[in-house]
């Protein structure tokens, strides 16, 4: 064997391990592109799901606030149409004829009666000729007196003389009372 032969041997082995090199070389960045794919494909699943999570958050974080600020809306304006409500009972009571008012004032001075036995009555200005001649017709109120005017919309305030007791029978008092109780009621009539 020539030194030719043995020169194109020595190549030939070159050449074989230069390509087994290059082979393994191409493998192996093979093989790392497709664990780095494979990692980064996993990262961004892992990042929309995230991103997906985080804007189902939000959208019912915002759904609940939306819907909390339906409420409250909803809520005044059924609370601005109750007061409404409120106010036009207590016209309609204050605008009811003077018969309806006369005999609401004899009744609540019986119970005052019960209650005091005598005092000093106090009525709205509107009332006042109503309760002067009730008081003048009626004997068994001759222990009451008519006082000052009451900022009231209709009923009697009586206290003893001495001012040591005072019984609120305005029409107010009475209507604050049914409001109260019958709130609900009401509520659930208007609004279902």
């Amino acid at each position: 064997m020539g030194l030719e032969a043995v020169l194109e041997e020595i190549r030939e082995r070159g050449r074989n391990e230069v390509e087994r090199i290059r082979r393994e070389s191409q493998e192996e960045t093979t093989r790392v592109l497709s664990a780095a794919q494979e990692r980064a494909a996993k990262i961004k699943q892992a990042a929309n799901e995230e991103v997906e999570r985080q804007a189902a958050y939000v959208m019912n974080q915002e759904a609940s606030a939306a819907n909390l600020q339906v409420k409250r809306e909803l809520l005044n304006t059924q609370k601005e149409l109750l007061d409404q409500v409120y106010l036009r009972a207590k016209e309609l009571i204050a605008g009811l004829p003077e018969s309806f008012h006369r005999e609401a004032i004899t009744n609540l001075l019986k119970e005052a009666k019960t209650q005091i036995g005598e005092g000093v009555v106090h009525v709205n200005p509107r009332d006042r000729k109503v309760l002067e001649q009730v008081l003048a017709q009626n004997p068994e109120f001759k222990s009451f007196s008519v006082g000052s005017d009451a900022d009231i919309d209709g009923g009697v305030i009586v206290e003893r003389k001495d001012g040591s007791l005072q019984l609120d029978y305005s029409y107010r008092t009475f209507l604050d009372m049914v409001w109260e109780s019958g709130l609900k009621d009401a509520s659930d009539l208007l609004f279902g």
